[in-house]
């Protein structure tokens, strides 16, 4: 696979779902998930109540690199699209962001967020921290433009479970990423030299995934792929506007 490609070679080469018994195989719930339940990392604890999720390895492969600084956002606008936990608004609030939009359609999930930096960030010069219950970026206010963006969207292809709470963490699919990438692009909501950081794996169609983004004047690349071993490839997509940054321009 080659790791630089873009536009349609980029697509082209991306695998296909796999297996849809194999999907669902790979993405059953836990049964706990309607029961209060504790996570840790990093040395924090989150307590999380019923009906939100605990970040699984997918997640955290996104939260370390916000915390040490592969994904920058110290003294920039951060959005964390579907914030759940408020992992890694924290981590961002940590390394010195300047606005923090902690966005998620689960208001049940932004108040445990909005807890969570509360507790482990505080209030900190410098930096805002704006948490909002937003159907993708419904409820950003108007006229914030971002500069990074980080998503790890419920992209699976395959339906996995009935329960309202395991569709919106898991298997609401591509179409949630038309509508993401649309409001990017209709907003314009992306800074000059804005970043988005999206992560999905072959559970996923992830051709359509990023053809959305070319489709919307996105450029799309590959920034990591991890291979679980098991079958499953999970890529970290670092995705810009297909103009380069401008120096200066913030």
């Amino acid at each position: 696979m080659d790791l630089h490609a873009i536009g349609q070679a980029l697509v082209e080469q991306l695998p296909p779902p796999l297996p849809a018994d194999r999907i669902i195989a790979l993405n059953q719930p836990k049964a706990d998930v309607h029961t209060t339940r504790s996570y840790e990392w990093n040395g924090w604890t989150f307590d999380v109540p019923p009906g939100v999720f605990i970040p699984g390895w997918t997640s955290r492969l996104i939260h370390e690199r916000v915390l040490d600084g592969r994904i920058e956002t110290r003294g920039l606008r951060y959005a964390a699209m579907g914030a759940g936990l408020g992992v890694e608004a924290v981590a961002a609030g940590v390394r010195g962001a300047r606005e923090i939009h902690a966005l998620d359609i689960h208001p049940q999930s932004v108040a445990a967020a909005t807890g969570h930096y509360r507790r482990l960030v505080g209030e900190r010069p410098g930096t805002t921290f704006a948490p909002a219950v937003s159907d993708v970026f419904d409820a950003l206010p108007e006229g914030v433009r971002l500069d990074v963006v980080t998503f790890n969207p419920p992209a699976v292809s395959q339906t996995v479970s009935e329960d309202p709470d395991v569709v919106r963490n898991v298997c609401v699919g591509a179409p949630l990423l038309a509508k993401f990438f649309a409001q990017i692009a209709e907003k314009d909501l992306l800074a000059p030299g804005g970043e988005i950081h999206l992560i999905a794996s072959n559970t996923a169609d992830l051709r359509a995934l990023v053809q959305h983004a070319l489709d919307h004047g996105l450029s799309p690349r590959i920034d990591h792929l991890h291979d679980w071993r098991d079958g499953v490839l999970t890529f970290l997509f670092r995705i810009t506007h297909d103009t380069p940054r401008t120096g200066g321009e913030r």
